[in-house]
């Protein structure tokens, strides 16, 4: 449904209204706006009520790729001290040191760079203090001599459980970028070791710590939208052969090391990227003052793209591969060489789990959590799971999906399996990523028996009486189970609750300093977790949290491989069982204590 700005508007409104209304968080909103704080600023001690910390973290970031720079540019130096870096591409450590200076307003925000968030002034200067790796493992063996804390993790997903398993056995915490790891084997191990190194061990999920997703998780606990029945969500992206986002220009190192056969598509981009770097070197000559100086940051970063500089030997050491694929008469639709997998990771099934992985999972986070609250924050796991993929789109390039749909049955409050009315009470949930079209872009919509939810990429919340999107609400109290709040349509708002609401909730945090700042809140305040709930701080995404978004992802998969209904088995999401979905089994036993 594509709704028209009015109706847009008007959602907007009734959520920010409604949320600081009297009935709902007006007195915390007040409190909030009166020091000058907003979601926007990413001041989530304030707001989710963890404290700072008397040093930063030491931490070494592995990774510094697109996630891997949006984590350093989340970094608060009062939190976190930057002092190692690792990543075999000299292109992405100039991005960690100079930010994403060509990219898009919003990518320019997510990844500034190093020399921004700590203020240094020239890259000599931010490398002085920050020591430069080009393999992980190296970074990793140092890790007693640059005195590390932690590292996080922004590795392809392959990667994930041997940066982690070994940052763990050097004493050191793990924060890792989604999905935990590449198979359910891994997260186990992962889990398992957290525990008995005692170490924190987070996934960064970040609508955990999303100021938009905390405040519509409070609507939904509050009864706003009634019992929840079923939630659609998608990513829906316009990527095409020649134009896709997944697919980024080799430089010419990688080119040169692909056959002239399947070069078309490479030297068709390449073409574009010096075509457009000597325009941008015609404006930087022209240019003066600062003008001049924004035009050289984004020629030096074309020019690093276009001679990015990979090591052959660490290439190799590092273990990437190159791909066959192949025609059904046996001939070759494509080569791809091992450079390119390390480029383009996410379209290999080796390297990655594909949509579900990178996207599906941020999406199925979110629905599990508003299905939580349903049940009083106890985090829900699904029931089954019914899948569809296919690749029409890009057929010889890659061997993961373009397209994947699916259906979810969550257990809803009262489900029972064991009486005829209870094993019928569930929540559905309906998911797409498809590329090709971008209609509708990515959110998630949450349907009640009273309200309507409605998240735009992680930017607003909409909320409506169920249908009437050219309605206002207003909150009313109701005494009904757990719920103690509704709706009910009004003729106008409270200026007063949408001119407060519009106050906390303007410039929605996307989580990821929040997400930052508290694990190194917990480091610092419970350096050695005892995974019981014994009360110490713990971050919101541990093993456990994780391990469930990463089953539900890689179970689709194999859903959509099998074309057929998957029931989820609770002992997979049981770190200390062995079970698993897929063929992999964890290599790291049990801890005696944890044993049945």
């Amino acid at each position: 449904m594509q709704l028209l700005p009015e109706s847009k508007k008007i959602g907007i409104d009734n959520f920010r209204a409604a949320m600081a209304s009297p009935l709902m968080r007006h007195d915390f909103f007040l409190s909030y706006v009166e020091k000058n704080l907003s979601s926007g600023k990413g001041l989530g001690a304030e707001y989710f009520g963890y404290g700072t910390v008397q040093n930063p973290l030491r931490v070494g970031v592995v990774g510094t790729g697109d996630e891997g720079n949006v984590l350093l540019g989340a970094c608060n130096p009062n939190y976190i001290q930057v002092v190692a870096i690792a990543d075999i591409r000299s292109y992405n450590i100039w991005r960690a040191f100079n930010g994403d200076v060509t990219g898009s307003p919003k990518a320019q925000k997510v990844r500034p760079g190093l020399m921004k968030v700590y203020g240094w002034k020239t890259e000599d200067e931010a490398r002085k203090n920050v020591k430069i790796y080009a393999d992980y493992r190296d970074l990793l063996d140092a890790a007693e001599e640059l005195k590390l804390d932690a590292i996080f993790i922004g590795l392809p997903l392959h990667l994930h459980h041997d940066a982690a398993t070994r940052a763990m056995q050097k004493g050191l915490h793990v924060l890792t970028e989604k999905l935990m790891a590449h198979n359910i084997g891994q997260c186990k191990d992962m889990g398992r070791l957290a525990v008995t190194q005692k170490k924190h061990m987070a996934t960064g999920h970040q609508r955990h710590y999303s100021t938009l997703y905390d405040n519509a998780i409070k609507a939904i606990e509050a009864g706003l939208l009634g019992n929840i029945h079923y939630i659609r969500a998608q990513w829906h992206r316009g990527n095409l052969p020649g134009k896709d986002s997944w697919q980024p220009m080799l430089p010419l190192i990688a080119v040169a090391a692909k056959e002239d056969t399947f070069l078309e598509n490479d030297l068709n981009m390449i073409q574009s990227h010096e075509s457009k770097l000597k325009s941008w070197r015609n404006r930087r000559d022209r240019a003066k003052g600062a003008e001049q100086e924004e035009w050289a940051k984004k020629v030096a970063q074309l020019e690093a793209q276009l001679n990015d500089t990979i090591l052959p030997e660490v290439l190799q050491k590092a273990g990437y591969e190159e791909h066959i694929l192949k025609n059904p008469d046996g001939s070759v639709a494509y080569k791809a060489p091992a450079v390119e997998e390390l480029i383009r990771w996410r379209l290999w099934n080796r390297t990655s789990a594909g949509l579900m992985a990178e996207l599906g999972s941020h999406q199925l986070d979110a629905a599990s959590i508003f299905i939580s609250a349903m049940h009083g924050g106890k985090k829900q796991i699904p029931l089954t799971v019914n899948a569809f993929s296919s690749r029409p789109i890009f057929p010889f390039d890659r061997d993961i999906e373009d397209h994947i749909s699916c259906v979810y049955e969550f257990p809803a409050p009262g489900y029972d399996p064991h009486t005829e009315n209870g094993k019928r009470q569930k929540i559905a949930v309906a998911y797409s990523a498809i590329n090709g079209n971008d209609f509708g872009n990515y959110g998630e919509t949450v349907f009640g028996t009273r309200g309507t939810l409605m998240l735009d990429r992680e930017e607003t919340a909409m909320l409506w009486l169920t249908h009437n999107v050219d309605k206002h609400v207003t909150v009313a109290e109701k005494k009904e189970n757990t719920f103690t709040r509704t709706i009910n349509t009004t003729d106008e708002l409270n200026e007063q609750d949408l001119a407060l609401g519009i106050q906390a909730l303007y410039d929605q945090s996307l989580g990821y300093r929040e997400e930052i700042e508290h694990f190194a809140f917990c480091v610092q305040e419970n350096p050695t977790p005892s995974y019981q709930e014994d009360g110490a701080p713990m971050c919101r995404c541990t093993p456990k949290v994780a391990m469930s978004d990463a089953i539900i992802a890689l179970t689709t998969n194999i859903a959509a491989a099998k074309g057929e209904k998957i029931d989820f088995n609770p002992a997979w999401f049981d770190i200390f069982d062995d079970a698993t979905p897929d063929e992999s089994k964890p290599t790291i036993p049990v801890p005696e204590e944890f044993q049945k």
